[in-house]
């Protein structure tokens, strides 16, 4: 992070902007293809990309063959790469072109990085294809790493070998690596070594001919280079204007990040084209961090490079956000993909379930259902291991437990759900014991008082769990928690003897926001396979009836103007609580980061994707000074408040793979930490948003 730059810059969040070009290519005519460079450098410029990349050979044409050995055309080049350094002097990015250079007695394939007027390192490619259509050894030397001695490239003198890093000093984590083409299709590319080496960012100049499926053979390696690697991977191939004699071209175009694709162009493009995207190099950091074996491999095949440090300057304004950036992190806004995730998250959590009665000896499953999101679908996820056990649905004792606040609403919903699904339903008014222990302990509300405190809140909470425990060891049962991931980060369970403790949780590795999609996809898919488990239409109606519910305890009665107490209006939106959640649990960002990253994603409710599922007329927006509001209670109630609570919860499945928040798994964190170095950090980022 550069604190020296202002909040809204991009720049200063960790982020790098990143293109991956491809330019009409003009045969044999550098001076040509110098002007297409240049023009699209100058849109690189004003868009504060801090790296261009070029296509193979792109000062040349890459099928140009035996006239590759012209000194007219290679003499061209240098003036060509001469002229774009010239010009460089006034532009942002750092330039990788591709360049026919001339060293020693041999001719190579290079990516040429230059950067304010100077040609700063050349990359020879590695690995020469001579196999089916391509026969590049005829004209080309292999690259090899740094000797110790410089190319001259007209009035430039720079270093030369497959074994370079260009560090940007001003933009931390910002490691550029180039390779070209072939060298990613081998078993242990350039880049690999790079990566271990330092590189965060991979650059790959390509030539390739299109063919039949060839296109996706890139993505994939692309895609998993940037996965091992744990970098960025922008791909610019070659495209219109390359000779067609017997190839043609498609001038494609991607940036990968991690294994994920941040933007790619459409191929056999018209003119020139761009992908575009800020690369997250404090994700990267995170990752090798967290992955130790990455370092570990770095030990087992050390290579040496050589570190050429640059100097950006980043721009100091706000230049925006160019990135998928989901509002759900825990929701794919892609159907297919949230299809796939809420049919692994189900039967992950059905699994674990079924695997646990199986192992202590099939136990009754006991759960308390109240009509909310949580234990209907815990609910849910009983009924399917049922089914998978073979078992009657009969044989899972469901109770609802009214006390002083539960509605008629959400009582008939758990008792409609629970008939529909085939349970077993009993109802046992809590109200009595409670008030008993109000009434022992001397609390006001049993002296007729409206004091609804976390006492009178407790007792509820804690009467509930204790019918379960006792009625599961009268029935030879077991109790399944309900209680969720976003829940367990915030703390928002009665510790002990309430709702934080059962003998399993199924939803412990489960977040808020991701739940409500998990039950429309088994209302969905409750005639097939994949989900199995067989719903009434009455059922699913009750589902629906649920999840246009607002969530709530119900334990404090309804205040004078008749609104039921609010778990949102206390704790604040799951929506911004989920998303801070990811970004903690799976990256360990920094506040100010995630809150730059929530305005991003929640000051507009119409711009960008929203999950399957949310009409249009329930989309919302978040500004800054309440997404700072909200994430402040996040940060003292996750570090500062809760974790006593998740050191001692029961089992449970992971689900996630941004993490749980087990102490025997993702998470270990001391009871007794505080939030302070959090809260002070987003106040110095933000101090006119200081509570």
């Amino acid at each position: 992070m550069s604190e020296s730059l202002p909040f809204d810059s991009a720049y200063r969040h960790g982020f790098a902007r990143v293109a991956a070009c491809t330019i009409p290519v003009a045969i044999a005519d550098p001076v040509a293809n110098a002007d297409a460079v240049l023009a699209a450098a100058r849109e690189c410029d004003a868009d504060a990309v801090a790296v261009a990349v070029f296509p193979e050979l792109s000062l040349s044409g890459y099928a140009i063959d035996d006239l590759v050995m012209q000194d007219a055309l290679l003499d061209g080049v240098v003036a060509a790469l001469e002229r774009i350094a010239e010009a460089s002097a006034e532009l942002f990015p750092v330039l990788v072109v591709g360049a026919p250079l001339r060293h020693r007695n041999r001719l190579y394939n290079c990516a040429v990085v230059i950067h304010r007027g100077e040609i700063v390192g050349v990359a020879p490619k590695s690995y020469l294809p001579t196999y089916r259509e391509f026969y590049e050894r005829r004209w080309y030397a292999a690259g090899e790493p740094w000797s110790g001695e410089t190319i001259r490239i007209g009035v430039h003198e720079t270093v030369f070998g497959t074994d370079l890093l260009f560090d940007v000093r001003d933009v931390p984590g910002l490691v550029l690596h180039a390779e070209v083409c072939e060298d990613v299709w081998v078993p242990i590319p350039p880049s690999s070594h790079a990566a271990l080496a330092g590189a965060t960012v991979i650059v790959n100049l390509s030539g390739s001919p299109i063919t039949i499926a060839r296109a996706d053979d890139r993505k994939d390696l692309c895609r998993s280079q940037s996965l091992r690697c744990l970098a960025a991977y922008a791909y610019a191939a070659a495209g219109m204007g390359e000779s067609t004699n017997d190839v043609s071209w498609d001038g494609q175009t991607m940036i990968y990040e991690g294994g994920t694709l941040l933007a790619e162009t459409e191929r056999f493009p018209d003119g020139p084209r761009r992908s575009v995207a800020d690369v997250d190099l404090d994700r990267l950091r995170q990752d090798r961090l967290r992955q130790g074996t990455f370092d570990d491999n770095r030990l087992r095949h050390p290579h040496d490079f050589l570190t050429v440090e640059l100097f950006l300057e980043p721009p100091a304004s706000d230049i925006g956000l160019r990135r998928p950036l989901d509002r759900f992190p825990f929701v794919p806004d892609d159907p297919a993909r949230l299809d796939q995730d809420c049919y692994e998250a189900f039967n992950i959590q059905v699994s674990g379930l079924e695997q646990r009665m199986r192992a202590i000896g099939s136990p009754r499953p006991v759960i308390g259902v109240s009509g909310g999101l949580d234990s209907t679908h815990a609910l849910l996820v009983i009924a399917r291991a049922m089914d998978r056990m073979g078992r009657p649905r009969s044989d899972i004792l469901a109770y609802t437990m009214p006390g002083f606040a539960t509605s008629d609403h959400t009582k008939s919903n758990a008792i409609a759900l629970a008939e529909a699904i085939g349970a077993s339903i009993e109802t046992i008014d809590i109200r009595p014991t409670a008030t008993q222990i109000l009434e022992g302990i001397r609390h006001p509300f049993a002296d007729g008082e409206p004091v609804y405190d976390v006492t009178f809140e407790n007792v509820q909470a804690g009467v509930r769990t204790d019918f379960l425990f006792r009625l599961a060891n009268q029935n030879g049962g077991f109790v399944v928690g309900t209680s969720d991931l976003s829940e367990l980060a915030l703390g928002w369970a009665t510790y002990g003897v309430g709702d934080h403790m059962s003998h399993y949780t199924v939803n412990s590795g489960v977040p808020k926001t991701l739940i409500q999609h998990i039950i429309r996809w088994v209302i969905a898919h409750s005639a097939s396979e994949e989900s199995g488990t067989s719903l009434t239409q009455t059922a699913k109606d009750v589902l629906q009836s649920v999840l246009d519910t607002e969530i709530s305890p119900e334990l404090v009665p309804a205040g004078q103007d008749g609104k039921a107490q609010s778990t949102q209006d206390t704790i604040g939106p799951y929506a911004l609580h989920d998303f801070t959640l990811f970004h903690v649990l799976r990256y360990g960002f920094r506040p100010s980061k995630i809150a730059f990253l929530a305005e991003h994603a929640w000051r507009d409710k119409d711009a960008g994707a929203w999950p399957p599922g949310f009409p249009a007329e329930d989309h919302y927006a978040y500004d800054r000074a309440e997404i700072v509001r909200w994430l402040r209670v996040f940060l003292q109630r996750y570090f500062g408040f809760a974790q006593f609570k998740r050191s001692a919860i029961p089992n449970g499945p992971k689900v996630s793979p941004a993490g749980s928040l087990s102490p025997r798994g993702d998470w270990r964190a001391p009871s007794d930490g505080n939030a302070r170095a959090w809260l002070a950090e987003l106040t110095s980022a933000l101090p006119d948003l200081n509570d």
